[in-house]
């Protein structure tokens, strides 16, 4: 006949009393690669950029998600100052209106900003605006 299952007391643990266990994940620091980034490594890819390095603009009051800012730096967009005068504009014209997300038409660009977030979601240029569907919009600002 088998041996009986004996039933551990409340609170009592399998293994060494009085230590506590190491975690088997440790904080990465700074200077450790990421493992995106030996992935990269290893696949002959080039590592990805810093966030701030891909263009992104300084833009007071709002920030761009990083997929507006992979599509900027991809697509070669760059706003001026006097750009970004207008999308604040538009964004203040925007959410006066009650407006949660909306297209902001910009001379060769389109945006979608979540007005609520306050975040630029994606960036068009105009090569690629040809038969694009823009949708979950609830607004559009020419600006």
């Amino acid at each position: 006949m088998s041996e009986p299952i004996r039933v551990l007391p409340v609170g009592q643990g399998v293994g060494a009393p009085d230590r506590p266990q190491e975690s088997a994940t440790k904080q990465r620091t700074s200077q450790q690669p990421s493992f995106a980034d030996l992935l990269r490594a290893q696949q002959g890819i080039a590592p990805l950029e810093p966030t701030r390095s891909s263009g992104a603009p300084e833009v007071p009051g709002l920030r761009f998600s990083a997929h507006a800012q992979t599509r900027m730096h991809s697509r070669q967009i760059t706003l001026e100052a006097q750009h970004v005068e207008r999308l604040q504009n538009a964004v203040q014209r925007a959410e006066g209106k009650g407006a949660r997300d909306a297209l902001i038409l910009m001379d060769n660009m389109a945006m979608v900003v979540s007005i609520k977030n306050r975040t630029v979601v994606t960036v068009v240029d105009r090569d690629h605006l040809k038969e694009n569907v823009f949708t979950n919009i609830d607004s559009a600002v020419i600006a």
